[in-house]
């Protein structure tokens, strides 16, 4: 009689385990969805910190679909989608080039939002920190070496599918870790944010790399 009731209350702890585990999403629903509300978002505006070994730094950037605005210490990047403009403060020189979609990632996190169903396994990580129990943890990891970007852990908010934090560990070792402050959606961008203008940087030397 006792190993029935032990065998019950083992099939009711299934019972009721089964369906809790149904309804968490995997890594590459975690971050489908991330990427539909990104999507559905209109334009976006975020301020970040950047830490990494060499210090801290600070920017914000302004998105709208994959063109962005990138400001941060002295250094502003343009890109439309195809073309990219990057302007140094300190030497009053704009690079012209055309990223490839890893250099992208690099320079944009979100841009990773479009590349993760291809070059990386995709896992969920454990959430330990009680702080963060309210984040789903997604670790993508490059499935070939010569990849720069090695391993990526999102953290990604379960009621609003918006990323908090971006973990990056490159090829070599160097890491970064992007934090994001503040988060703006339904921002209203024309085209033209997104492109240089020389006439705002009348002396600047145009450095084209193409």
């Amino acid at each position: 009689m006792l190993k029935i009731n032990r065998l019950l209350f083992c099939i009711c702890m299934l019972a009721v385990a089964l369906p809790v585990v149904a309804q968490q999403p995997d890594a590459k629903e975690v971050l489908d969805r991330t990427a539909e509300t990104f999507k559905k978002s209109g334009g976006v505006k975020i301020s970040f910190t950047v830490r990494a070994p060499g210090g801290s730094s600070t920017g914000t950037i302004c998105l709208k679909g994959d063109k962005f605005l990138l400001e941060s210490d002295g250094a502003t990047t343009w890109f439309d989608g195809h073309t990219q403009w990057s302007y140094l403060s300190s030497s009053d020189e704009v690079n012209i080039s055309e990223p490839t979609p890893e250099e992208l990632q690099n320079i944009n996190p979100y841009a990773l939002l479009s590349l993760y169903e291809q070059g990386y396994q995709l896992k969920m990580g454990e959430v330990d920190n009680p702080r963060l129990k309210s984040l789903y943890k997604v670790v993508l990891t490059a499935t070939e070496r010569k990849t720069n970007l090695q391993c990526i852990i999102l953290y990604v908010t379960k009621d609003t599918y918006r990323p908090t934090h971006v973990s990056m560990a490159q090829r070599g070792g160097d890491a970064a870790v992007i934090i994001i402050n503040s988060y703006q959606t339904g921002e209203t961008y024309p085209d033209s944010l997104f492109v240089f203008d020389k006439k705002a940087y009348p002396t600047a030397e145009l450095i084209d790399l193409r």
